[in-house]
């Protein structure tokens, strides 16, 4: 097996290009690299990083929304967070590839 030293596919023996991404396989003739292990979550790299800190801050208002009986609806707040990482992440891997 080769791997894709762009996303970490396992590809063919006789493959020229990654059957994933499409990276040539074999920038260098002659020398395999290992792939980098990248942690991506919402293709963002440390996403779940981020994730955890947006999960955390609305934990940490929901919790004073109990206490100072405020009146907010958290609904929309997340389908918008979630969006915006979708986003980020559509927007790094575009820029990432070139």
């Amino acid at each position: 097996m080769v791997y894709c030293t762009e996303c970490g596919t396992d590809n063919d023996e006789n493959a020229e290009y990654c059957v994933k991404c499409g990276a040539s396989l074999y920038p260098e003739k002659g020398r395999e690299r290992r792939p980098e292990k990248r942690d991506l979550c919402f293709g963002l790299p440390h996403g779940n990083a981020i994730f955890g800190v947006i999960l955390g801050i609305i934990i940490i208002l929901w919790g004073a929304r109990e206490i100072f009986h405020w009146n907010i609806d958290f609904g929309p707040f997340i389908v918008i967070i979630i969006g915006v990482l979708i986003v980020g992440g559509a927007i790094y891997r575009i820029t990432s590839r070139s």
